[in-house]
């Protein structure tokens, strides 16, 4: 935390005006080279960079992380592989870390929970999507232990 603090200076945010540039001074997004309408590289800067490096790896450790970003991270982590993925995720650090010393805010996990009840959301929908079509129904728990418990009852009636 002091490499975030310490690094830039303490009036970075006022240096950048948004937050993608930001990162893209961190040289954590692509840096498009593109002649004559053809792409050339899409590859991320080489900048030597602290606060680049601690951003790197708090998204590698956030992997494990039982909350939004970690679920961001393995699903990036799927799609993109792993580097990219700790990339993209030091990027998006560097975004939330922008926005909480621009506008002197804490963080508030609050604001995530919108995204994660909306991906526990989808999740749901994509297995129940896949289970009808295997001809399969899903029910909570609940109702099973509901049901197993009424058919516990019937087999001890006489």
């Amino acid at each position: 935390m002091l490499v975030l603090l310490a690094e830039p200076g303490p009036d970075f945010a006022e240096s950048f005006k948004t937050a993608k540039h930001f990162g893209s001074w961190l040289g954590l997004c692509p840096d498009n080279r593109i002649t004559g309408g053809k792409i050339n590289s899409v590859r991320t800067r080489h900048v030597k960079s602290r606060i680049a490096e601690a951003l790197r790896l708090a998204a590698q450790s956030l992997w494990r992380a039982k909350n939004y970003f970690g679920e961001l991270c393995r699903r990036w982590k799927a799609r993109l592989g792993s580097p990219k993925a700790i990339i993209a995720m030091a990027h998006k650090l560097a975004r939330v870390f922008w926005h909480m010393l621009k506008f002197k805010e804490l963080f508030n996990p609050e604001i995530f929970k919108l995204e994660e009840q909306k991906f526990q959301h989808r999740k749901l929908n994509r297995f129940q999507s896949l289970a009808s079509s295997l001809n399969y129904r899903l029910v909570q728990l609940y109702e099973l232990i509901g049901l197993a418990s009424q058919e516990a009852d019937a087999s001890f009636l006489p």
